[in-house]
């Protein structure tokens, strides 16, 4: 019995036969494997990618280039395309909901129509008369710019705020929700912001409060766009109607979708994060704090972001913490965990909702450890997601910073610390920041079980990154050592030195980056602390580290360098007579060319913490105790550093004064 070919059998066509169809000379045939196209790649990223792979997205841009050019030929002739072609408007169509499909939710897909050309093309069909069309074109263009890839809108131009605000008061819902997505994409400055305001786009952003349900939620976006860290328009927008808009935008938290009432939160947030003096009302974030916990449950995309938004809500804001605290959240997200597979997006959200949860307050860390959640965290560090495991160690940065639990040892355990030292060895720089983070407060416990990060070869990771490319790793890295040598002992440290080497040190404290400087000083400062046999750590290899700290103390302009390199100094002046000498060395190595010396720069300082410093230096290389000092307090005198101490008796900083009486009350003993 013959066959025919229809939509069933077509639908199992492979990928490779459509594309071959995409350049039939046949119309039929051509409209036909667009429309199948498209069909099999809504919401299929992998069939996205196979057509992809295969140019797929250059041959429907063709399609869609010439099908205009046909058009833009009959205008010319004085045709209207509704009447004269009908096949002419569904292929502009169909090209245009293919090229949407691709990129909706697939960056690859993006790009890809963006290197197609098709972008203009897409514009293009804003013109055309036949609405279907119109519609269409905005439909993908919509789609584009939900992605980050979509290119830059320049408001700031005339023109292209005049087709913005044609957009805008379109009677198309499409049309104008390409507007205002548009906003939502490309509105980053206070000087976009600033434009579209006076252009009038904030009044039409309002009225579609007003309009579909898609041109609501469309509005709500863009209005947090045009806020975000703007407190003049937020200013502007509270006064409309006498604060009914910012009203109706607190009503819409309560609407029936569950999209809206998110979106209304977020336009809230951005709101009150950039200009706090508004929505102070304990009602309306008791009422956010609620929602957001709530919509934590929407099994959509809903779901997927409402953690994002909470997390935007309490961040750094310890009084809504503790509102979220009282609300269970802690117990919320928690279980969230304990539900099993979770999409990347969704389990990355709730991580992060928990690290800002936990970033201030003791009594949500003990919450958190309470309800097991450092067994759930610690198995999403081996996560396959880059995002989640970045997101993992986030949480746990904000769990460690708790000193009683820290103390308690709960964090220096093998299931935490293998993972954490693994992570170092990721391709992710994030990751790999970010899992410095967390090994940097771990670290700090004041205990002896450093031994365990030791045992898995930490130490060895962690000198290695101090050599990164990347300054965040590198600085990241002299943070983790630099903890880790705290108050550590004798062997601790020699084990660290051995892998870091005098060389590195030297090189680390003279590296390009400030920061970097700054943090290789603190390392050496913990390193020197202690015992005589700590000191001789800066005199290895012909005292290449202390030679480094003292041209980092002549050059420096900045007071948190100058501040480490003289505790360096401070440290090291404790030791013995030659470890003082070297010191002095140091410290006046200036003054013999005419020019201040180092020590003089530091006693005059604005800076307090930098005169407390250098007057620590003082205290410990003339301690009377010692058989050198009086030699040294002469030179010392002879160099104007005793007469300057000594005018500092009346310093307003306290700590200065009491270190300054120290070296008087000493320098009796030379007298």
């Amino acid at each position: 019995m013959p066959t025919t070919t229809t939509s069933s059998a077509l639908s199992q066509q492979r990928p490779t036969d459509l594309v071959s169809r995409l350049s039939s000379p046949e119309p039929e045939i051509k409209l036909k494997a667009l429309r199948e196209v498209k069909n099999q790649i809504i919401g299929n990223r992998t069939k996205k990618l196979s057509f992809l792979e295969l140019g797929a997205i250059p041959a429907v841009a063709s399609i869609l280039s010439a099908t205009l050019a046909e058009v833009d030929s009959r205008f010319a002739g004085g045709d209207d395309i509704n009447i004269a072609n009908k096949y002419t408007s569904n292929v502009l169509v169909q090209s245009a909901a293919a090229l949407g499909s691709f990129a909706c939710g697939f960056d690859a897909g993006v790009r890809a129509v963006l290197d197609a050309g098709a972008f203009s093309h897409l514009i293009r069909l804003l013109s055309v008369p036949d609405y279907k069309v119109a519609d269409a074109g905005a439909r993908s263009l919509r789609m584009i710019y939900q992605s980050k890839k979509a290119p830059k809108f320049e408001f700031l131009k005339e023109k292209n705020m005049e087709f913005l605000l044609s957009l805008l008061n379109s009677e198309s819902e499409n049309i104008t929700g390409l507007g205002a997505s548009i906003i939502t994409h490309s509105c980053t400055t206070n000087e976009e912001q600033r434009a579209l305001c006076d252009a009038g786009v904030l009044k039409k952003l309002v009225s579609l409060l007003e309009g579909s349900l898609s041109q609501r939620d469309a509005s709500l976006e863009s209005l947090a766009a045009v806020f975000k860290n703007n407190a003049n328009v937020i200013s502007e927008f509270v006064r409309l109607e006498r604060g009914r808009v910012l009203s109706s935008i607190i009503e819409l938290t309560k609407d029936r979708y569950p999209r809206t009432r998110l979106l209304a939160c977020v336009c809230l947030i951005v709101l009150r994060n950039t200009s706090p003096q508004h929505l102070q009302d304990l009602v309306i974030k008791t009422g956010m704090v609620d929602l957001l916990l709530e919509l934590l449950d929407d099994p959509g995309q809903v779901g997927d972001e409402a953690s994002f938004v909470f997390s935007s809500l309490i961040a750094e804001k310890e009084d809504l913490q503790k509102l979220a605290f009282e609300a269970n959240a802690l117990d919320k997200l928690c279980n969230h965990f304990q539900k099993g597979q979770l999409h990347p997006k969704r389990l990355q959200g709730v991580l992060l909702a928990l690290a800002d949860l936990c970033s201030n307050l003791e009594t949500c860390r003990s919450k958190f450890l309470s309800l097991q959640g450092l067994k759930l965290v610690a198995d999403a560090l081996t996560h396959d997601s880059v995002d989640v495991r970045t997101a993992s160690c986030i949480c746990l940065r904000s769990v460690t910073r708790s000193i009683k639990n820290l103390c308690a040892g709960y964090f220096m355990n093998e299931k935490l610390i293998i993972p954490l030292i693994q992570l170092l060895d990721d391709s992710s720089v994030s990751i790999q920041v970010a899992a410095l983070g967390t090994i940097s407060n771990i670290l700090i416990d004041f205990t002896t079980r450093k031994s365990t990060f030791i045992q898995y070869g930490g130490v060895k990771h962690l000198a290695q990154l101090s050599k990164s490319m990347d300054s965040v790793v590198r600085l990241n890295a002299l943070w983790a050592l630099r903890n880790m040598v705290f108050l550590s002992d004798e062997k601790c440290k020699e084990g660290i030195f051995l892998e870091l080497t005098a060389s590195l040190l030297a090189s680390l404290i003279c590296d390009t980056e400030p920061s970097v400087q700054e943090q290789a000083l603190a390392l050496v400062r913990n390193l020197v602390d202690g015992c005589i046999n700590s000191v001789e750590y800066v005199f290895s290899e012909d005292g290449i580290i202390l030679d480094a700290v003292g041209r980092q103390l002549q050059r420096t302009s900045k007071a948190e360098i100058g501040i480490q390199g003289m505790y360096v100094l401070t440290n090291v002046a404790s030791g013995n007579e030659f470890h003082k000498d070297a010191v002095m060395d140091r410290l006046l190595a200036q003054a013999n060319d005419g020019t201040q010396s180092v020590i003089i720069k530091f006693l005059e300082s604005h800076d307090s913490r930098l005169r407390t410093a250098a007057v620590w230096v003082v205290v410990n290389l003339t301690a009377p105790s010692c058989p050198g000092a009086v030699a040294r307090f002469v030179k010392l005198q002879n160099t104007g550093v005793v007469s300057q101490v000594t005018s500092m008796v009346n310093d307003p900083c306290l700590d200065v004064k009491l270190r300054v009486k120290m070296v008087l009350n000493q320098s009796y003993d030379f007298r």
